[in-house]
């Protein structure tokens, strides 16, 4: 665990650091001391002058295993950054305890990606990465993922030769980066080169069907250790569920699955996630995320049906809010009696956030009109994938030239909304001894 005389932090000060001088003037402490283990800049905006006179600083640390350089470019021009990162990340290479690296909230799409994608294709020690609201896109999306599969190979190599243990990567954050259907085959390739993932968190990607498979099917399904997926605010439909049914019970440890926002659909979708997770191999499963899905009291009854015949044992919390049921539906009240109850038998009286079912403060009504309306859906889709087959096949073989569009939105700015369970997950993570 870290402690005060462990950490050094600049977080959160909204400083301005423009030249060397502005950026002695609040590091004296990083000059007096190299046994730092975590350190924070985020939430500065750091020019490349003072990121040249912050590189020596970092690189002299001997002890560090977390370093948070999320928010670290807000107003900078795009032409600043890499000379400014690129100072940065090459002075951290040398650090062989460095492990973890959060590097949110910074525009990297493809005209600021190149120091990255060095930075992530050399650093071995690398266990968890956090790379979330970067504006990527599909094209930048693509060398992300090619760089962490030729790290795959690094580390591979490594271990040839270390006298030390090369740590497997556990962590991938790349969440609401606009990676799309075409940067998939890439992180495909990337998930089955790192079998030993355990946390992976893609949200609102804009990954339509034909990626979710190619995804699941091609990526993530060789990850049998993983612990939490989620995928939430991407489009599934029943394609996707039907994909995600074949791969789930392969993932024997998983705790946390988000496929909230995903429009999984009443019956199909939901009955196929149902039915996977009916075959009883997601024993260690503790959250599942359903959030605005179109589920009706059926879906609902139908995991209900699952928890009660003990296929569910670890389950402590549904989140449902945004679907087509009533708030009074039984099924519904059965579900919060029983996940209550294990709460109260588990003697836990903490937050009861972790527990039970989510507020309802969004539900929609069951129109019985609307019935057929995802069968409908489901053709449209059919036709879809049917039609995108051959071009998928294409972008798999070329995946450096897919969506060339990406290049024209390079000057939108990140947005700065913070991703707030991102922000744990990266403070679970700083505060975690790698041993």
């Amino acid at each position: 665990m870290s402690t005060p005389n462990s950490t050094f932090s600049l977080e959160g000060r909204g400083l301005k650091l423009d030249t060397e001088d502005d950026a002695n003037s609040h590091t004296q402490d990083l000059k007096s001391t190299t046994t730092y283990e975590h350190i924070s800049l985020s939430g500065n905006t750091i020019g490349a002058p003072a990121c040249t006179a912050l590189a020596p600083l970092l690189s002299a640390q001997t002890s560090l295993t977390f370093i948070n350089l999320a928010d670290i470019f807000t107003s900078r021009l795009l032409t600043e950054i890499p000379p400014a990162i690129s100072s940065l990340l090459t002075s951290l290479l040398p650090l062989h305890s460095l492990s973890t690296i959060d590097l949110s909230d910074n525009a990297f799409g493809l005209k600021t990606q190149a120091p990255l994608v060095d930075f992530l294709k050399q650093h071995v020690p690398l266990q968890h990465l956090i790379l979330n609201n970067n504006g990527l896109g599909p094209e930048a999306g693509t060398h992300i993922a090619d760089a962490l599969s030729e790290l795959a190979d690094r580390k591979a190599e490594a271990r040839k030769s270390s006298k030390s243990p090369i740590p497997n990567l556990e962590t991938i954050v790349c969440g609401r980066n606009r990676l799309e259907t075409g940067s998939m085959p890439a992180w495909a390739r990337t998930f089955q080169k790192h079998p030993h993932l355990k946390t992976v968190k893609m949200v609102q990607n804009a990954i339509r069907q034909p990626g979710i498979q190619m995804l699941l099917l091609g990526g993530l399904k060789h990850c049998a250790e993983l612990e939490v997926l989620d995928l939430q605010d991407n489009t599934f439909t029943h394609v996707g569920a039907e994909v995600l049914s074949q791969v789930l019970p392969g993932w024997k440890k998983l705790r946390e699955l988000g496929v909230g926002d995903s429009l999984l659909g009443r019956k199909r979708g939901m009955g196929m996630l149902c039915d996977a997770l009916a075959k009883g191999e997601s024993k260690e499963l503790r959250l599942l995320r359903l959030q605005y899905n179109e589920i009706d009291s059926w879906g609902v009854g139908r995991l209900l049906k699952v928890v009660n015949e003990g296929k569910l044992p670890a389950l402590r919390r549904v989140e449902l809010n945004g679907n087509k049921f009533a708030e009074e539906d039984e099924g519904v009240a059965q579900l919060r009696r029983t996940l209550e109850t294990r709460r109260e038998e588990a003697g836990e009286d903490g937050d009861k956030g972790d527990w039970g079912l989510d507020e309802f403060s969004d539900l929609e009504e069951d129109d019985s009109e609307e019935e057929e309306e995802e069968e409908e859906v489901a053709e449209e889709v059919d036709s879809e994938v049917q039609e995108q087959k051959e071009a998928e096949k294409e972008r798999e073989k070329k995946a450096e030239g897919i969506l060339r569009d990406a290049e024209e939105e390079e000057g939108r700015n990140v947005s700065q909304k913070k991703d707030e369970e991102v922000d744990v997950l990266a403070e679970k993570l700083g505060k975690t001894e790698i041993i």
